[in-house]
């Protein structure tokens, strides 16, 4: 039997498990992908944890990398009734009791991968640099070479924030990035709001 939690992640931090080592991890995913991608939705992480007899299946779902915004709790919510009836009918299940827990990325997720920062596009983030000083900007678009940030300015508190240049990032000289937590400044980047999404969602 199964209990399934429907929830959105916080933090992703620890979740990306190395499932790649883990054939269990593996065969998992396998199992719970094609369940994920009929939904049009992408599966970013499988981890198990084992505490006993009992197991917990952690799952991470995201929206595709061309779409902006978050995962809604509802959605959460109808997959994981789609992959708790998957995993309650998997024939190589070994019947120990598992609860799964089906969640999003949280913003604290590092972007390391280029579908990451698609994702992100007109975030605020800060970027670590390989080689070169680190930025903190606006994410402006992302092609297949790299990330085009509008930089944040250093103003005297209290002065309205400025706009540096355009500069280009190839991926090769990125480090990672992390998405910075904002309620405004959209509208003076000439972004659209939905952009932004919600702050709990990376």
């Amino acid at each position: 039997m199964s209990h399934s939690e429907a929830r959105t992640s916080t933090d992703q931090a620890g979740a990306q498990a190395a499932a790649a080592s883990n054939p269990e991890e593996s065969r998992l995913r396998a199992l719970l992908e094609p369940v994920v991608q009929a939904s049009r939705l992408y599966l970013e992480d499988v981890a198990v944890q084992v505490a006993g007899s009992h197991r917990t299946v952690q799952v991470v779902i995201d929206l595709p990398q061309e779409e902006t915004g978050g995962v809604s709790l509802d959605i959460i919510a109808e997959v994981s009734r789609a992959l708790s009836d998957v995993l309650d009918n998997d024939p190589n299940d070994d019947g120990r009791p598992y609860d799964l827990e089906v969640s999003s990325p949280g913003v604290s997720r590092p972007l390391t991968e280029p579908r990451h920062w698609h994702r992100a596009r007109g975030r605020m983030v800060k970027v670590n640099v390989i080689q070169g000083e680190n930025l903190t900007g606006r994410i402006q678009s992302v092609d297949d070479d790299g990330v085009t940030l509008i930089p944040e300015l250093e103003v005297k508190k209290g002065m309205k924030p400025k706009q540096g240049d355009p500069v280009k990032l190839p991926f090769d000289r990125i480090r990672q990035g992390k998405v910075e937590i904002e309620f405004s400044h959209l509208d003076e980047a000439g972004l659209a709001d939905e952009y932004n999404g919600p702050s709990e969602e990376a």
